[in-house]
């Protein structure tokens, strides 16, 4: 059967909606886009369109919806998201084919009570609306599988939730929730339940019934402690607890023993127990945003794990287990006291990702060179004045960013960094740039803003994949001619420097779409041209004398 698309470059006036319908109606379209229109009204004609299984009218301005879409009886999907009803017809009982209805974002106040009987509804999204309750009828939509109830008023349920016993998926966050019914036991079917940004300071014991849930949040809940009746769902794999006030973790803890992910970001952790260690199969740890001085050994028991999170604690050294966790790839100790000269974190080879920022770093090791799998190397605002030879050998490293530092020269050893795309240099101190930048020919972002450099070496044009190339506020008084090679050049800023001349190779860079040249002493007619925009500058700088 056909499908209409009706999304246009442009938004459609009433009369256009209406032809629209009229030809899905014509060629009996199975399938209607309409959204992100701003319509205001949805024209009654809507209701020609019997065969119609998907509907789409999101991104709009509907207040209202026409009696007539109850005639729409082969609708399966139907989104409403991103409007403003405030209530729904009555007549929306009528598509009892409906599987999936989206009516995130709008202003409904309440449900009509005929809504109960959508029978083959599996899932209703109804998160950022204005419900302050739902109707015990309208839990006789006992084949939803996913509930969405996000930032609504909603700060109780009904005990009639317990008949909701096909729901996978319950998300009743952000609704000021004290407490949940009993009955909540009853979904024994549940596999996800969001809880996040309400006011819970206990749970039910009936909630250890959900033998299969496999995800739990509870961030922001302004829990002190851990809820024991949390400890006890031995079946979660995803377990979020950040945004809490939490001081410490129960070594209950270590019953979780089928945990993939572990979220404590944002709470006052000062230490972890040992029984972290339990945690055998976790993949997934972040401990950012707390104030952990140190980590247990036991951490090297975590032999699964692939990332760790420690950014902003007060951690001075890693504990020689810490080399046990061969299969770890990202590791963050950004904003920690870190000494990083202990041998154990270069024998992580495994490591795809370490994040040093802002940890008071003046050097770095040679040891850095081990870390032979390195695909990205966060330095950013530290103290490094120079670079080891050693980091020729990170030839893995596609990202090393370097922003915020006190380099006064790079070796001539960062031309073996072969792979890179991404280096950002912006606010160090340099003079100068190494000839064997050149060699770097995967690189399509070069970022230099904010340094001292007085000219660039002719090798510069040998970047032939750069896209971007910021050299803002240098002190530089030309450019080479060989800027004019690097043709796939979209976004190149040269403002704040000291050019009095341009050199007319750049009329070549045809693929520019940004270009910065202010608060340079250049000649006022090249300044003319350019605030005309780049195809005047292009023309300007192409006819000028060699």
């Amino acid at each position: 059967m056909p499908i209409l698309d009706s999304r246009p470059d442009n938004l459609i006036r009433p009369e256009e909606v209406l032809a629209r319908i009229a030809e899905a109606a014509r060629i009996e379209a199975i399938s209607l886009d309409l959204s992100g229109n701003l319509l205001t009204t949805l024209p009654p004609e809507i209701g020609q369109l019997s065969r119609l299984t998907e509907l789409n009218l999101s991104g709009n301005r509907l207040t209202a919806l026409p009696p007539e879409i109850g005639r729409l009886v082969c609708l399966t999907r139907m989104n409403l998201c991103d409007n403003r009803l405030p209530s729904l017809p009555a007549e929306i009982s009528q598509l009892a084919n409906l599987v999936v209805l989206d009516l995130a974002r709008n202003r409904l106040t309440a449900l009509p009570c005929e809504f109960s009987q959508l029978a083959n509804l599996e899932v209703l999204d109804l998160r950022a609306n204005r419900l302050t309750c739902l109707s015990a009828d309208f839990f006789q939509c006992t084949e939803l599988r996913a509930l969405y109830l996000h930032s609504n008023k909603l700060v109780t349920l009904p005990p009639e939730v317990g008949l909701l016993t096909n729901l996978q998926i319950l998300q009743y966050s952000n609704n000021g929730v004290i407490s949940l019914p009993p009955e909540i036991g009853l979904l024994t079917a549940l596999q996800k339940l969001d809880l996040f940004s309400n006011e819970l300071t206990s749970l039910l014991q009936e909630i250890v019934q959900l033998t299969n849930l496999t995800t739990l949040s509870l961030m922001s809940s302004g829990l002190t402690s851990v809820l024991p009746e949390v400890l006890a769902l031995t079946s979660l794999t995803e377990l979020n607890l950040s945004g809490n006030e939490l001081t410490s973790i129960p070594p209950e803890i270590g019953q979780l023993t089928n945990l993939d992910t572990l979220d404590l970001t944002y709470n006052n952790l000062t230490v972890l127990p040992p029984d972290i260690g339990q945690l055998v199969h976790l993949t997934n740890l972040d401990l950012s945003q707390n104030q952990l001085k140190s980590l247990p050994a036991e951490i090297g028991q975590l032999r699964n794990l692939k990332s760790l999170y420690l950014f902003v604690n007060e951690i001075t050294s890693l504990p020689p287990e810490i080399v046990q966790l061969t299969n770890l790839t990202d590791l963050v100790l950004a904003t920690n006291p870190i000494t990083i000269g202990q041998p154990e974190l270069y024998q992580l080879n495994s490591l795809e990702f370490l994040g040093l920022l802002n940890c008071g770093l003046t050097s770095l090791p040679p040891e850095i060179g081990q870390l032979t799998n390195l695909k990205g190397l966060d330095l950013r605002h530290n103290k490094l004045t120079s670079l080891p030879q050693d980091i020729s050998h990170l030839a893995n490293l596609t990202r090393l960013d370097l922003t915020k530092n006190k380099l006064t020269s790079l070796p001539a050893e960062i031309g073996q960094l072969t792979n890179l795309t991404e280096l950002d240099l912006l606010d160090n101190q340099l003079k100068a740039l190494p000839r064997e930048i050149s060699r770097l020919v995967n690189l399509t972002q070069l970022i230099l803003f904010r340094n001292r450099l007085a000219s660039l070496p002719y090798e510069i044009g040998q970047l032939t994949n750069l896209t971007r190339l910021d050299l803002f506020n240098n002190k530089l008084t030309s450019l080479p001619v060989e800027i004019g090679l690097l043709t796939n050049l979209v976004e190149l800023d040269l403002a704040s420097n000291q050019l009095t001349s341009l050199p007319r190779e750049i009329s070549q860079l045809t693929s520019l779409r940004t270009i910065n040249l202010g608060d340079n002493p250049l000649p006022d007619a090249m300044l003319l041209a350019w605030k005309k925009g780049i195809p005047q500058l292009l023309a300007y700088l192409g006819k000028m004398k060699t």
